[in-house]
């Protein structure tokens, strides 16, 4: 199938997809997918300063943001039980990204 949307990573999701169970990767990779081919984010919540998440009702939370219309940067991975943490460590993640396109 074509893809819709371009979806970009960075190391800090990377490893935290791969601290993962088989069976969580397989729930966050067809979420991918969906986005990818269909354009559909599910429950994803804007935050601020383009940063936005992708929700789970288990709790699990992935940060992102749009690099274009077409395009999204996923940041880093997380639990809402560390969210305030995640939250920021993601804009540091955004940060040496945008500095490193610079």
């Amino acid at each position: 199938m074509k893809k819709v949307i371009k979806i970009e990573t960075t190391e800090d999701f990377n490893d935290w997809l791969l601290s993962l169970t088989c069976n969580k990767k397989i729930q966050v990779t067809k979420r991918l997918i969906k986005i990818e081919e269909e354009s559909h984010f599910g429950d994803f919540k804007y935050l601020d300063d383009d940063l936005y998440e992708l929700r789970w009702r288990n709790g699990w939370r992935v940060y992102f943001t749009r690099i274009s219309v077409k395009e999204i940067l996923l940041l880093l991975g997380g639990h809402k039980n560390g969210q305030k943490k995640d939250i920021k460590k993601a804009y540091l993640v955004f940060s040496r990204y945008a500095n490193s396109k610079n």
